[in-house]
């Protein structure tokens, strides 16, 4: 795949920078790995779809290997356009904690429990540090948003949209999410700490869409909120997760990717 954006930098920032494979929807794991391999990207963070390949390790090592980008992360498929993939709430924690053992990410990214999801929803906290500890991977809670019907806030999550005040030893900070709930990313990100395993690296408004911005193009502090993580010589990953549906072709989609890539490398390295 030939790129007409600038050569990427290819020194060895200590905090990685992945592109995750949601970026690159509606195209495939497959692109995800070799865009990354183009543009100069530090690695990979697999959502795990509808798509067989997002849900076999085997297939995603041979990515790994021959586009030579290890892989950071796993998403669990925790959306609600992935309710039928691995089957029951609990299921899908477990192979995607067994998954990132077998590819060798150390993180799994998963959303707070819906309300209607009830036992899985009660017994989450305990249960994810149960998995985590069972196959040695950090499972991180993702920050979401509240749902509001005719204007008003719908409870979709149990407890909470907001996974800060709960109990979970390790948090995923969305910047796209919290411009929907009106947060502040930069003091919510200085204030988790240890915490913070990982980061989605996107931007939005508050305008109730989850537009997943790129950095600069909404309101969130996102320059800097990684000016901050360089500065704490934080060891987690950083994972671009910005939407390229509205890409005219590849060559518009590399260039959006390329663009964030810079912006975090540029804000990351101190």
């Amino acid at each position: 795949m030939g790129s007409d954006v600038d050569a990427p930098d290819h020194g060895s920032p200590h905090i990685p920078v992945a592109l995750s494979s949601a970026s690159v929807y509606p195209l495939a794991v497959h692109d995800a790995f070799a865009l990354a391999q183009d543009l100069g990207y530090d690695g990979v963070e697999v959502m795990v779809t509808n798509n067989s390949v997002s849900q076999d390790p085997d297939q995603l090592n041979v990515l790994s290997q021959r586009y030579e980008m290890p892989i950071l992360a796993i998403h669990a498929p925790t959306l609600l356009l992935t309710q039928q993939v691995w089957g029951k709430a609990w299921t899908k924690i477990e192979l995607s904690a067994a998954m990132a053992a077998e590819v060798g990410a150390k993180t799994v990214v998963t959303h707070p429990p819906f309300r209607w999801q009830t036992g899985y929803a009660e017994e989450f906290p305990e249960g994810i540090a149960r998995v985590a500890a069972e196959y040695g991977v950090e499972i991180a809670v993702e920050n979401m948003y509240p749902w509001k019907v005719r204007g008003r806030e719908a409870k979709a999550y149990l407890p909470h949209w907001n996974p800060v005040p709960e109990p979970y030893e390790w948090i995923t900070w969305d910047f796209s999410h919290a411009a929907i709930a009106g947060m502040d990313s930069y003091e919510e990100i200085r204030a988790l700490g240890s915490r913070l395993a990982h980061v989605h690296l996107t931007d939005g408004t508050p305008n109730g869409k989850d537009e997943h911005l790129l950095p600069g193009q909404g309101q969130q502090r996102c320059a800097e909120a990684l000016d901050h993580l360089a500065e704490s010589e934080w060891n987690g990953v950083v994972a671009v997760e910005v939407s390229t549906r509205r890409a005219r072709g590849a060559g518009e989609r590399e260039e959006w990717l390329a663009e964030t890539l810079r912006f975090a490398r540029t804000h990351l390295r101190h």
